[in-house]
């Protein structure tokens, strides 16, 4: 099992640096697992490349498709962002010392994976990364 950020979802969709490495370890899997936050995350990937004209409208919809049946289909557990959990995403910035930058989407992602049970992360965020351990989680890249 494993919990993958949006940035790394996106990367099996999507032909960015390190997407290969990405591709394989997902292929090793058999329960892949995200926050339901990549929906939007991994839709407005697709929607960035076709703005910079690296998609075409059609290749963006074909890719948005792929992703949503795949979502539809169980290839990723989405875990459900809860009022409770985003209260606890909020409770969290209490035990953060002042050092350590956390986005707020980092931090869902961050709550969502260690209350799932997980104790790594993957994702090629370098603050994610960072932030990992005041978390309690691990985090991994390729």
């Amino acid at each position: 099992m494993l919990y993958l950020d949006s940035s790394y979802v996106a990367k099996c969709y999507l032909n960015d640096a390190d997407c290969e490495a990405v591709r394989a370890l997902v292929r090793r899997e058999t329960r892949l697992f995200s926050s339901y936050l990549c929906v939007g995350e991994v839709s407005f990937a697709f929607h960035r490349r076709y703005r910079e004209r690296a998609l075409t409208r059609r290749q963006m919809g074909e890719l948005a498709g792929v992703f949503r049946s795949h979502v539809e289909a169980g290839f990723w557990n989405l875990i459900p962002l809860t009022e409770g959990l985003l209260w606890q995403v909020h409770e969290s910035l209490w035990t953060l010392p002042v050092s350590v930058f956390v986005r707020s989407a980092d931090a869902i992602h961050l709550v969502s994976a260690r209350e799932a049970g997980f104790q790594e992360i993957w994702t090629n965020d370098r603050h994610m990364l960072a932030a990992a351990s005041h978390y309690r989680l691990k985090g991994r890249s390729v």
